[in-house]
């Protein structure tokens, strides 16, 4: 049976096809996936959302319905570039995810484009993670710590992971070993945080940064990869031709302020359903349009 579940200002598919969470998949009018333990099925109808009977609160708190996203928007800084970003994202959330699976799917995107992190994640969790009951069709929760320490590398290397295997692996017997406690990472400033995740193999600066927005909830985290590399370059400084990493990190934190993850999350989903791929200098064009955003100096 399904509830009824209020979701105003939420647009479910914008959501779950934004490339912050990899497992869930459209089924019919709506989504099937897991969150934690629980299997749903997720419709959107209007400004509410059919969810599992008995699962609302579940629901609430893994789509993030009480973030306040009006104030959110508002307080994207006023340029054309994150205007349009704000537009095309309207109803766009941050979700919350369980930690280690969090940080455990961001060891295993490394060089990976969403698809194949996908099908990592589908590959895990069908031959590593507890079945849960009563799910048609079948869905797994993702593989703990525990369970995953408990193999070899071997095992994971057979699931496409390559060299992310290593890592993850190592990362799954440092938790499991209580090495790094997550936990214990969640009541850390995100500066100890992020510091205390990089000791994990496979995580640096960007995995991190990943980490701490989707799955410890911290909404200034800014992680930059190579889309929002270039979407920062082209955007902000289309005249630089020397610009390091940390400077971007620099004027992330600085120009985007306490929601910069929430303006990240917009931009790169924007960037990457609207740049054609393999033409790196389309905004570059586009500024000529209006949607140039470079800084005053």
């Amino acid at each position: 049976m399904s509830a009824v579940c209020a979701a105003p200002d939420f647009d479910l598919a914008q959501t779950l096809d934004c490339g912050q969470v990899f497992h869930w998949r459209r089924e019919g009018a709506g989504w099937v996936g897991a969150v934690g333990d629980h299997g749903f099925y997720v419709e959107q109808q209007d400004a509410r959302l059919l969810v599992p009977d008995g699962l609302e609160e579940i629901a609430a708190r893994y789509f993030a319905l009480d973030h306040p996203l009006v104030e959110i928007c508002a307080s994207f800084p006023e340029d054309p570039a994150m205007a349009a970003a704000r537009d095309f994202c309207r109803g766009l959330r941050i979700i919350r995810q369980p930690a280690w699976e969090c940080v455990a799917t961001f060891i295993t995107s490394s060089m990976k484009q969403v698809a194949h992190i996908a099908q990592i994640s589908h590959t895990l969790r069908r031959r590593f993670g507890q079945r849960i009951d009563g799910t048609v069709p079948e869905l797994f929760a993702y593989p703990t710590p525990e369970a995953l320490a408990a193999l070899r590398e071997e095992d994971l290397r057979a699931c496409a992971l390559g060299f992310r295997a290593k890592t993850l692996l190592g990362a799954a017997r440092m938790i499991a070993e209580g090495q790094v406690d997550l936990a214990a990472v969640a009541q850390l400033d995100d500066a100890t945080a992020r510091a205390e995740l990089c000791r994990l193999p496979g995580v640096g600066e960007k995995v991190a940064n990943c980490a701490l927005l989707f799955g410890f909830e911290r909404l200034r985290a800014f992680p930059i990869d190579v889309w929002i590399e270039r979407v920062l370059k082209q955007i902000y400084f289309p005249r630089k031709r020397r610009l390091t990493t940390r400077k971007l990190r620099e004027f992330s934190a600085s120009y985007f302020g306490d929601y910069g993850g929430y303006a990240q999350q917009y931009l790169f989903h924007y960037a990457r359903k609207t740049w054609p791929r393999g033409k790196g200098k389309v905004l570059s064009r586009r500024a000529n349009g209006g949607l140039s955003a470079a800084p005053k100096s």
